[in-house]
């Protein structure tokens, strides 16, 4: 089955599982349901983070890029255009006015996000968890750099970018931080890496700490890396 068949069987498949919230029994799963998952209640905060989409998607600017993970489904070439790196790479504003409502309901103290990119999921992580730190990890120095000029422009001050693989900087994460509260998988869409970074995450989270695991239906091996999950 090619990539694209599979992906639209797995949505095909969710569609016939999904319920509505009328039918979650859970207190706790209804409230999240409700108030944050179908929550679609503009924010003050999303303005600043749409604008610099529009900024990057506008953008003439190349970079060469040193991707550690996976790599593009779209983009296979070392020098890419910003803004083809924004249409093919960057989370819709839903996701990632989603990931904002989830640290706002969470309120975690600390975050990991493992891929940075052009730090626009992390700006949503951040500027939900106000109170709290925003630890993100990223391979290409350049997409880094981008991502770091994004933090300046909106002033956000709670972000601590660490530029590296995700296997030589989580034992710094570690040492710094015993406790993650909630953690964003959104780079390497392997199967192999991604549970091996589960693995060690696993070794710092509490029953009230969240994982949030994204393109899970990348390919039939991340669909097994989350079946494992």
């Amino acid at each position: 089955m090619s990539d694209h068949l599979q992906r639209v069987g797995s949505y095909l498949n969710h569609l016939a599982k999904a319920r509505t919230a009328h039918g979650v029994h859970s207190p706790f799963v209804y409230e999240l349901v409700t108030q944050v998952l179908r929550d679609r209640t503009p924010m003050p905060e999303f303005a600043a983070i749409e604008r610099l989409r529009e900024d990057l998607l506008e953008s003439d600017q190349t970079i060469r890029v040193n991707d550690l993970g996976a790599g593009s489904r779209v983009l296979d070439l070392p020098v890419r255009g910003v803004a083809d790196m924004a249409r093919s790479a960057l989370k819709p504003a839903r996701q990632g006015q989603l990931l904002f409502r989830l640290a706002r309901y969470f309120r975690p103290r600390i975050v990991l996000e493992l891929g940075t990119s052009f730090g626009i999921s992390t700006l949503y992580l951040a500027q939900g968890a106000e109170e709290g730190e925003v630890i993100t990890i990223e391979g290409c120095p350049q997409t880094c750099r981008i991502a770091q000029h994004h933090f300046d422009r909106v002033r956000c001050g709670n972000i601590l970018p660490l530029l590296g693989s995700f296997r030589s900087k989580l034992p710094e994460v570690f040492r710094r931080h015993d406790h993650l509260d909630l953690v964003f998988f959104d780079g390497h869409h392997l199967k192999e890496p991604t549970l091996e970074y589960f693995a060690q995450c696993m070794d710092h989270v509490s029953s009230g700490s969240v994982l949030v695991f994204d393109d899970i239906h990348w390919s039939r091996g991340m669909e097994e890396a989350w079946e494992t999950v």
